[in-house]
């Protein structure tokens, strides 16, 4: 009897066997020929040494993309069918009648310097000191997805009926207890295996064997898995979907957090700086006005999470994470930017420090949310434009908002908005130049997105940039010109926000050259 690749491959005889291959056979011969395999050459057979750790060994040759491997793992972790903590993606490469194809199967690569557990605000990862295995605790994850965007691999998966991430974690239970990992057991070519590696050995010869046509470079987070590549491999094999760029997720939630936070910023600046210059207009108001914004979009930023409930650990990691920086920067300046507003209130001597501190903290804000996309796992986002763009984006729309509500001095306000205007035109520009002159392919992917599927959009961005941030400050100086230069600048600079969440093309394995319907959708 002949047992399906999901089922554990045994008799009852407790022999255990693959089939080899079929060929023609006389009469009254069986038809198959039974390999032995113990259990020990798919998992270790000895315990760990000290400076040692577990991982995956794939062997290209033997793959032959049946996805057994893919399901058997979200069968064991119960995953749905459109979150796969293992995939299985392609590569092809040569010229006709000269052709190549091989499949590629990964599940979390358990790296030596994890980009996830090093992004994470909450501290939900942890390298288990015994087996060297990345492990992710759902009962800690907030959902914020960092991770997902800091893993050159696409590892972590976000669960959105959850609310959690989860990833593979090398069915640590069962390989704990000298069983088999799923995907391992499931493989009917046994391309997926189980080794120990020293893990500073490994550091020194990754290069040679944990990349991969298919793969992004392991220099990212040193990737322990050991890949088996075909002798014959063409130098032009690539990834078989490569010609398959979509728009990512917009992430409206923290388009309306990230702008705000800045529109708040920048007014608190204007308003200080009106200060200085012994403005005598409505400071209060236009502070009040300011703090209330400010309040709304850290608001908004929790409607990003799996789990809002939880939105306070975001502060835990704060010695390592950009993101709990973020918060708590964020948390500092709003508090500092009402002790200033009440100051102004009621006319207190230490209000310009108040001010001038209230800006700082600001600016660290606004610092930390850019350092949280200059990842490299994101290569459209990990560049000196995107600090440019968002301080840029609140000395636009800050000042105009503080003239708005009547911070006064119009003209002083309305030329701090045409430079940064003009300056955040430039900046766009010269990025698209550069991602559309990179060789990297998913710099050069975001600029086809920018300039097809988003080009619309983009001219719109930039129309409005132009209209609410230079034209109309330079030539309209009454409430209803400062109200629809506001009104327009605000507007480009949601969508250039929403167009930055958009075009990036993240680092990734090979998928398959047909999407699924659940990729399509």
């Amino acid at each position: 009897m002949v047992s399906l690749p999901l089922i554990d491959r045994a008799r009852e005889d407790g022999t255990t066997f693959l089939l080899t291959g079929m060929t023609p056979r006389a009469a009254g011969e069986r038809l198959y020929e039974i390999a032995p395999l113990t259990p020990e050459s798919l998992i270790p057979s000895r315990a760990l040494q000290p400076g040692e750790q577990y991982r995956f060994h794939f062997d290209m040759t033997q793959c032959i993309g049946c996805k057994c491997c893919v399901v058997a793992c979200n069968e064991q972790n119960g995953n749905p069918a459109g979150i796969n903590w293992r995939r299985v993606g392609e590569i092809e490469g040569g010229f006709y009648p000269d052709t190549q194809r091989f499949h590629l199967s990964m599940g979390c690569n358990h790296c030596l310097d994890p980009s996830c557990l090093i992004g994470c605000p909450v501290d939900a990862y942890k390298k288990d000191p015994v087996t060297g295995i990345v492990q992710h605790n759902p009962e800690t994850c907030i959902g914020c997805q960092y991770c997902t965007w800091n893993c050159s691999y696409g590892v972590p998966r976000y669960n959105p009926e959850r609310g959690v991430v989860g990833k593979c974690d090398m069915c640590y239970g069962r390989l704990t207890d000298g069983r088999e990992p799923a995907c391992v057991n499931a493989c009917p070519q046994s391309a997926i295996r189980i080794e120990i590696v020293n893990s500073q050995e490994w550091k020194r010869e990754y290069s040679k064997n944990a990349n991969a046509p298919g793969l992004p470079s392991a220099d990212d987070s040193i990737s322990t898995t050991r890949i088996t590549l075909p002798e014959n491999l063409t130098p032009d094999v690539k990834k078989a979907d490569s010609w398959r760029v979509k728009p990512e997720h917009p992430h409206w939630p923290l388009v309306v957090m990230t702008v705000l936070t800045q529109l708040s910023v920048g007014a608190f600046a204007a308003i200080w700086l009106l200060q200085l210059l012994g403005a005598s207009a409505r400071l209060t108001i236009a502070a009040l006005g300011s703090l209330t914004v400010g309040g709304l979009a850290l608001g908004a930023s929790t409607l990003h999470l799996g789990r809002p409930i939880h939105a306070y650990r975001a502060l835990k990691m704060w010695k390592r994470s950009w993101l709990s920086r973020e918060v708590m920067m964020f948390s500092a300046f709003s508090g500092l930017a009402g002790l200033y507003a009440g100051s102004l209130l009621l006319k207190l001597l230490l209000s310009s420090a108040l001010g001038g501190l209230t800006a700082l903290l600001g600016a660290g804000g606004i610092t930390a949310s850019a350092c949280i996309y200059l990842v490299p796992a994101r290569p459209a986002w990990n560049s000196k434009h995107t600090i440019a763009d968002f301080f840029l984006t609140g000395a636009i729309v800050g000042p105009l908002f503080a003239a708005n509500i009547g911070a006064g001095s119009g003209r002083l306000l309305s030329l701090i908005t045409v430079v940064a205007a003009s300056a955040q035109l430039l900046n766009n520009a010269l990025r698209f130049l550069r991602l559309n002159a990179s060789d990297v392919f998913e710099r050069q992917s975001s600029a086809r997105l920018l300039s097809t599927v988003l080009g619309s959009r983009l001219l719109l961005r930039g129309g409005l940039l132009i209209a609410g941030g230079i034209a109309l400050p330079l030539l309209s100086f009454n409430r209803i010109g400062f109200a629809a230069a506001f009104v327009l600048a605000l507007a480009g600079e949601i969508l250039g926000r929403y167009l930055f969440y958009v075009s990036v093309v993240p680092k990734n394995m090979a998928a398959s050259y047909v999407a699924s319907t659940m990729e399509a959708a």
